[in-house]
């Protein structure tokens, strides 16, 4: 029979092991939340050329990443050089988005350039796309007057959006480094002169930290609105234009990933490396070293 010392010795020594154990079980448990959101990667990683194409699409399914988003203004030259059907038969990967440019800043260019998104527009709907991602047209900054350029930069935007809307694609305006929507006060700004139920939000988060912005500020603000997103690193070195692969950078990724995790109306995050002559290491070791750094974060890849 053991005595009431013994008993409370026990009972200490169990109530302490129980506590440990929970506590070196909260933290992995913490370190791996439940995801839902699909990983995928850009283009740009590979190159800006048709040649670029198959080895981008090749490397993206070989490591699993849920989708591949072309750049548009390559997307109809592969279609009509090599033809996407006969890439993806070979390398089955998701299409379900791809960047377009636009001249968002002159009036003349409307018409063309609301034909030219229905005419894209219709492609990547053919290869099972859900979104595009809207990229302004570059600027000379210095001379650029946005107050005064606003208004016909929205009218512009309104009607492409509007335009691919009614295609069934979500049209997401991406600022850039640039172009005549650059700084966060422009994105603000925009959003303030558009319609927004056409007209939505697909920004580049290591782009907004390379211009000073707060990239967590604006991806809570426009939450509701985000329907695609480029995911960058950024440190200011020398190769990539300053951007790093995931993880080395000063992005604060995982607090980005927990917001994007609540936008309720995305589904896909993508990638982006922007590739330079001086880069260190190749293509597919940056998009393998951005897949290992986003399973750390509990993110899945295909098989």
């Amino acid at each position: 029979m053991r005595t009431p010392e013994e008993y409370n010795r026990r009972q200490v020594l169990k109530t302490l092991g129980l506590g440990l154990g929970a506590a070196c079980l909260t933290p992995a448990a913490q370190a791996a939340p439940a995801r839902r959101l699909k990983i995928g990667q850009t283009s740009i990683n590979w190159g800006f050329r048709v040649e670029s194409a198959e080895p981008g699409v090749r490397d993206s399914a070989k490591l699993g990443y849920w989708g591949y988003e072309p750049l548009g203004d390559v997307i109809e030259a592969v279609e009509q050089k090599i033809g996407w059907s006969r890439i993806l038969d070979q390398y089955p990967i998701p299409v379900p988005s791809s960047y377009f440019n636009f001249n968002l800043t002159d009036p003349s260019l409307r018409p063309q350039q609301v034909e030219k998104a229905l005419r894209m527009g219709a492609l990547l709907k053919r290869l099972g796309g859900s979104a595009v991602v809207i990229g302004p047209n570059p600027i000379k900054r210095a001379n650029w007057d946005f107050k005064t350029g606003k208004a016909d930069l929205a009218v512009t935007l309104n009607e492409v959006c509007k335009a691919l809307d009614g295609i069934g694609l979500a049209a997401a305006l991406h600022q850039h480094t640039g172009t005549c929507v650059d700084s966060s006060d422009e994105v603000y700004a925009v959003f303030d002169a558009v319609d927004t139920r056409v007209v939505k939000f697909g920004p580049d988060v290591g782009q907004l930290q390379k211009g000073g912005a707060d990239p967590l500020k604006l991806l809570k603000d426009f939450q509701p609105l985000l329907r695609t997103i480029h995911l960058k690193d950024y440190a200011g070195g020398q190769a990539w234009a300053g951007y790093c692969p995931l993880g080395q950078g000063k992005v604060d990724l995982p607090a980005v990933m927990d917001i994007l995790e609540k936008a309720p109306n995305l589904e896909f995050v993508m990638v982006e490396l922007d590739m330079t002559g001086n880069a260190p290491i190749p293509p597919f070791e940056c998009a393998r070293i951005g897949k290992e750094y986003l399973m750390k974060l509990g993110y899945k890849f295909r098989a």
